[in-house]
């Protein structure tokens, strides 16, 4: 088991020891991650998951808030406040329909209160700031002490609550509770609603009673494409899984074996199969509204096409704006070999930096990632869900069995870091502690650069810079083990031990 925080991971790792299975523990975590990384994720907003059992059963759920029933926004569409809020929060309801599946399909016994309950305590017991935690919300001192609710919960007199303060969210914990009683569906179509849609309006957000209803999580089968001996599992669109398969695809077409790990020419062959991918990203929205011809974007010709585009020794230019976005990435495998891998987000740290009455729960801002454009791919419509960054990922070894399930906070930097971490773990047979500690990069902008320059953590070397340089990239070196690099996750199956690996940049 692994998350971004020891209290989720432990609460988790609890249900994995009782004997439960992967998805359960995901939820027991994942409602812990709301309480103690609500700069991350939380009830308001979505999640998105990857499953894969022993006996070849793969599927995705997505849980993602759809386009409120309300007219298009005018451009530009906001990144925060309640004019972002154009889309409802399915995080709650995906970890019921995981729930179901575990019942259904893997013979899970746990019971939903169980599985909510130990988040509500810690809600309302409290638990210590993080680092993490800190480092946002002093981040972004001192808009967010005119957040409506934020004070007197996330800041305390306007000041940012410091890291290892004792936090409590007695509304969040009412709120909490009242989902283990009544279940994930009264968070939709019961009081809870209710009080939501209250806390929401009463801020002139346009939401009703019947987004908050038709809000249900989408089940599909995951995309795949084979990398050396193995197969890699990603979610379908609207998320960019095709752009980490893509990425992944042509690098399995070079050769590596004969670059040293963590070179300037092993660096510079995932950032050019980066910016191959991301010349195709635009295309990607929800296929119910869009033509998004999958097939054709992960077909071996395409992939052959990427790859041979592809030059050793020089840069090509990056092709493809900046995508904003936190999350908080969840991995189990339990003992039977089952995986659940997963991705929880509020889109932007905070989300719209709106909180949903008296219930606790900030709202995200995913509709901030809709394009304001008529005629785009990825133009908000009513009941449409927003192209989404979150890629969790499996790997399935030669037989088919899941062998390790991954994924990591970053936006635009998910598949770029993964690029770099499943390339050290696979390629180079890296132990996964040394695979997450390896130097990464991040190409564009990001919140705190607005250049489309070459992130490069500082301990790549000044050698690796120099040669990525010499490429023609414009290398601007970051801090190392910097933040903006992504904050991965990796858990390896029973071959391994089972064990859970998580960022040491968290």
């Amino acid at each position: 088991m692994t998350t971004p925080h020891p209290l989720a991971t432990e609460i988790g790792q609890r249900v994995l020891d009782a004997g439960g299975t992967a998805p359960e523990a995901i939820i027991a975590a994942g409602a812990v991650l709301s309480v103690v990384a609500p700069h991350f994720c939380g009830l308001g907003g979505d999640a998105v998951w990857l499953v894969a059992d022993r006996k070849g059963d793969r599927r995705c759920f997505l849980a993602i808030g759809q386009g409120l029933q309300r007219p298009a926004p005018t451009a530009p569409i906001p990144d925060r406040g309640r004019d972002s809020v154009l889309t409802s929060a399915a995080v709650v309801d995906g970890w019921a329909h995981a729930l179901d599946y575990s019942t259904q399909a893997l013979g899970g016994t746990a019971r939903w209160e169980d599985l909510i309950g130990p988040a509500a305590s810690i809600a309302r017991e409290g638990h210590r700031v993080s680092r993490s935690q800190a480092f946002w919300t002093a981040y972004r001192h001192p808009e967010i002490a005119d957040w409506p609710g934020f004070e007197g919960v996330f800041v305390l007199d306007g000041r940012p609550r410091p890291a290892g303060a004792l936090m409590r969210q007695p509304a969040l914990a009412e709120t909490l509770e009242t989902l283990a009683e009544r279940g994930a569906r009264d968070f939709y179509e019961g009081t809870l609603s209710r009080r939501i849609l209250a806390g929401l309006n009463d801020q002139g957000i346009a939401i009703s009673a019947a987004d908050l209803a038709r809000t249900r999580t989408r089940e599909t089968a995951p995309l795949s494409t084979p990398y050396r001996d193995r197969c890699l599992l990603a979610p379908p669109p609207p998320t960019q899984g095709i752009t980490f398969l893509q990425i992944m695809g042509s690098l399995g077409r070079l050769d590596l074996a004969d670059l040293s790990p963590g070179s300037a020419a092993h660096l510079h062959l995932c950032i050019e199969a980066v910016k191959q991918a991301f010349r195709d990203r635009r295309q990607i929205a929800d296929p119910r509204f869009a033509n998004v011809d999958v097939q054709r974007l992960l077909s071996a010709a395409t992939l052959d096409t990427k790859a041979a585009a592809i030059c050793p020794n020089r840069a090509l230019p990056w092709p493809d704006p900046w995508q904003h976005g936190d999350t908080a990435f969840l991995g189990a495998i339990d003992s039977a070999g089952n995986a659940a891998s997963v991705l929880q987000s509020t889109y932007f740290d905070w989300g719209a930096g709106v909180m949903a009455g008296d219930t606790g729960i900030v709202w995200q801002n995913r509709g901030a990632a809709f394009s304001a454009s008529r005629g785009h791919p990825n133009a908000f419509a009513p009941g449409k869900l927003p192209f989404y960054t979150l890629t969790p990922g499996i790997a399935l070894d030669a037989d088919g069995h899941p062998e390790f399930a991954f994924g990591t906070q970053g936006a635009d930097g998910q598949p770029q870091t993964l690029s770099v971490v499943l390339t050290h773990l696979i390629d180079y047979h890296a132990s996964p502690s040394d695979a997450l500690s390896a130097p990464r990069f991040l190409l564009g902008r990001t919140f705190s650069d607005q250049s489309h320059s070459l992130k490069v953590e500082g301990h790549a070397g000044q050698e690796v810079m120099a040669g990525l340089a010499a490429r023609g990239h414009d290398v601007a070196p970051i801090l190392a083990y910097s933040p903006l690099a992504g904050q991965a996750g990796l858990v390896l199956g029973a071959a391994s031990g089972t064990t859970g690996y998580h960022d040491p940049r968290h």
